[in-house]
C-alpha cells in the first residue's frame, strides 16, 4: 500500500514508521525544510504518565500506553530522557482536593507509582517546594524531542520510507479508488496513493478543508493558544518536576528540567489569532508570581525569555477540554484517510500509541 504521511512532527514521523513497519511504502510531505520544527519542537519535553485525562479517552489510553512504549522506544534506541518523577503541589489547602482527584483519575487510568504526600514529606523530596500537599507521579519524565524525531526518522528510512521537504500538499481528492495528493513547492506535481494520514498540526484544518468530498461539517475550529517559556539563571533548585494544580487552557506554569539540569517554566496561556513565536520579557513579572506559589526562594531577575509554542486547541477560553479528534473511514466514510485534529499535550508522550491506532484504523 502507498501510504502519504502529512507533517514531519513527532505524531506525522510515528505514524510513518508504524505504517513502514508493516511493510506499506510511505512517503511524509514536510512544507518546512527539517523535521519537526513547529509544535514538536516548542513544547516542555515531558513524557506524562496519563494522570489527568478522562477515563477510555484518547487522550487517557494513548498516553498510559505510550508512555510505556516511549520509555523501551528511548532505551532501544539510545535516545537520551530521564524518569525524573514529577510532585503535582497544592499551595493552599483549597486546592488539596484537586490534587486528590487528579490521584484518583491517574489510578482510574491505570497510572503505576502514584503516591499523595503531605507538605512535610514533599519538602523532603525537595526542600526548596513551598507546599501543603503534593502527588508524587514517578513515571513522569523528559526527553530529548530532537533525538526522538531523528530515531523514528531513521526507522522510517530503514525501512524504505522518505520524507520530501519543502512540499506542501495544497490539496487532495479522490480518482477511481485512489487518493491524489496535489503538491506545491520543491515537489510541485501530483502523486497517487492509497492511504493519507494528515498529521499536520496546526495545519490540519487547512488540509482538510482542502480535501475533495471531506464533509465540511465535520471540520472542527481551530484555537490557537500560545505558550511562553522562560529559562532560569543559576543552579538547578528541584530535582522532580513541579507542577501547581491545573489551570484554564492548560497545566499551570509549571517547572521543568532538561537533560542538562536546567530549570525552564511554562507555559502560560495566551489566547491569540495567529502564529507568533515572540516572546515578551515583559511576562515575567507573572511568571514570577506564579512561580513563588510553589518556589518563594526564586531570586529576583532570574527569569529569562527562553522560546514560545502554540498549541492546536479544538475549545476556548473556559470551554471543557475535549479529546484528541482522529477522524478516520470510521467516522467520516471514506476510505483510506485519517485526519488528525488537536494533537497538542500529551501529544509527544501518546505518538507511538496514537501510530498504532491509526495504522489500524486504515487497514494497514
Amino acid at each position: 500500500m502507498q501510504c502519504l504521511v502529512i507533517g514531519a512532527g513527532i505524531v506525522g514521523l510515528a505514524v510513518a514508521r508504524a505504517l513502514a513497519e508493516r511493510g506499506h511504502d510511505v512517503i511524509v510531505s514536510e512544507t518546512e525544510s527539517a523535521i519537526g520544527t513547529g509544535v514538536s519542537s516548542r513544547n516542555s519535553e515531558v513524557i506524562h504518565a496519563g494522570l489527568y485525562y478522562p477515563t477510555g479517552s484518547l487522550r487517557a489510553r494513548h498516553c498510559v500506553a505510550g508512555r510505556r512504549m516511549l520509555y523501551a522506544f528511548c532505551q532501544s534506541h539510545g535516545v537520551a530522557h530521564a524518569r525524573c518523577g514529577k510532585l503535582v503541589v497544592a499551595t493552599r489547602e483549597a486546592e488539596t482536593a484537586k490534587i486528590a482527584a487528579i490521584h484518583a483519575q491517574g489510578l482510574a487510568n491505570g497510572v503505576e507509582n502514584l503516591h499523595l504526600l503531605d507538605g512535610e514529606a514533599a519538602r523532603a523530596l525537595e526542600p526548596n517546594l513551598a507546599c501543603v500537599g503534593a502527588l508524587l507521579s514517578e513515571e513522569t519524565g523528559i526527553v530529548d524531542s530532537h533525538g526522538l524525531m531523528l530515531a523514528l526518522q531513521g526507522d522510517l528510512e530503514a525501512r524504505g520510507g522518505m520524507i520530501a521537504f519543502r512540499t506542501p500538499v495544497e490539496g487532495l481528492s479522490r480518482r477511481d479508488g485512489v487518493w491524489i495528493a496535489r503538491f506545491g513547492g520543491a515537489s510541485a506535481g501530483e502523486m497517487e496513493c492509497d492511504a493519507v494520514v494528515n498529521a499536520a498540526s496546526l495545519g490540519a484544518q487547512g488540509i482538510a478543508e482542502r480535501t475533495q468530498g471531506y464533509p465540511p461539517e465535520r471540520l472542527p475550529r481551530l484555537v490557537l493558544a500560545k505558550g511562553h517559556y522562560f529559562g532560569c539563571t543559576g543552579k538547578a533548585a528541584f530535582r522532580h518536576l513541579i507542577y501547581p494544580a491545573p489551570v484554564d487552557g492548560g497545566l499551570g506554569t509549571h517547572l521543568t528540567l532538561d537533560l542538562a539540569g536546567r530549570m525552564r517554566f511554562g507555559p502560560d496561556v495566551e489566547w491569540v489569532e495567529r502564529i507568533d513565536y515572540s516572546v515578551d520579557p515583559g511576562r515575567s513579572a507573572a511568571f514570577t508570581e506564579s512561580i513563588r506559589r510553589y518556589w518563594p526562594g526564586l531570586p529576583d531577575g532570574a527569569l529569562v525569555p527562553d522560546y514560545a509554542g502554540i498549541r492546536p486547541k479544538l475549545v476556548g477560553p473556559g470551554e471543557a477540554p475535549v479529546d484528541f479528534r482522529v477522524d478516520g473511514p470510521g467516522e467520516h466514510g471514506m476510505a483510506g484517510l485519517v485526519h488528525l485534529f488537536g494533537i497538542e499535550s500529551p501529544g509527544l508522550t501518546a505518538s507511538l500509541s496514537l501510530a498504532e491506532d491509526v495504522a489500524d484504523r486504515l487497514g494497514a
